[in-house]
């Protein structure tokens, strides 16, 4: 192995050996890769259209409470729920002390939550069941869910792993997902479907970023997948960048009650 082989060899076993992550922070690889952060519509604009400070919101899923936090809403209103381990313990500690009702679970489980409780329920980027949501969503309640579609990173997958055949999701496509909300009792508000781009301006980033979207570069290894790492490199030093995809849609759904 020559020198420069050897060398990204060992940065890239370094990224992957220190992949963590605490929340939902990229900061690792800030200024590395760019991802299309306008997407075609607001997410947190569009919630804050319909949330007033009396309402009671749960947060689905809510990482590190990063995206919670942002919506500034009256902390004795507010709920999250959270399954990732390492998450949990972080948002006991953030979270608690400031009065949000702060529960460990994941979002496809039964919420832990009584009947009727929420005005508006938040899903960002995390499961959930259609009849959880209805149970613990008043009459007129809303939902609010932005999702990572099927395709995403399916350029990039493809580049790394080129054996993987079939996208690990394939329900994650708006229709899909549309008509199972309407089918258990809601109305669609408003809804929307995109294919941005993804780029990646060093292969160190993109080893980082496999290993931590584990359920999308399932048993992503430096050693396993070497040879399709070198022909990534040359990828970038002949068009300066790596680029893929990212796949996403959002929902506003009604609780249509009764």
């Amino acid at each position: 192995m020559d020198e420069k082989l050897k060398r990204l060899y060992e940065e890239w076993k370094n990224e992957e050996e220190i992949a963590h992550i605490q929340g939902w922070d990229f900061s690792h690889i800030a200024n590395r890769y760019g991802e299309e952060d306008e997407l075609p519509w607001d997410f947190k604009s569009l919630i804050k259209r319909y949330l007033t400070d009396e309402m009671n919101l749960l947060d689905m899923e809510t990482g590190g409470g990063e995206f919670l936090l942002e919506l500034n809403h009256p902390y004795q209103h507010t709920a999250a729920i959270e399954g990732y381990g390492p998450n949990i313990d972080f948002c006991t500690e953030k979270l608690v002390p400031l009065g949000i009702d702060f529960k460990a679970a994941d979002g496809a489980d039964i919420l832990p939550f009584g009947n009727s409780v929420f005005d508006v329920v938040v899903n960002r980027h995390g499961d959930y069941s259609c009849s959880e949501l209805r149970r613990v969503l008043r009459n007129r309640g809303l939902f609010f869910t932005q999702q990572v579609g099927a395709e995403n990173d399916w350029e990039l997958i493809k580049l790394l792993q080129p054996e993987i055949d079939k996208v690990a999701f394939p329900d994650q496509y708006l229709d899909i997902r549309k008509r199972e909300l309407e089918e258990a009792g809601f109305d669609i508000l408003h809804c929307g479907e995109t294919f941005q781009p993804i780029r990646f301006f060093d292969v160190g980033a993109l080893v980082w970023f496999a290993k931590i979207i584990e359920w999308e570069f399932v048993n992503f290894e430096v050693d396993k997948y070497l040879d399709n790492l070198y022909q990534a490199q040359e990828i970038l030093e002949k068009n300066g960048v790596i680029e893929g995809r990212i796949h996403r849609f959002y929902i506003v759904a009604q609780n249509c009650g009764v």
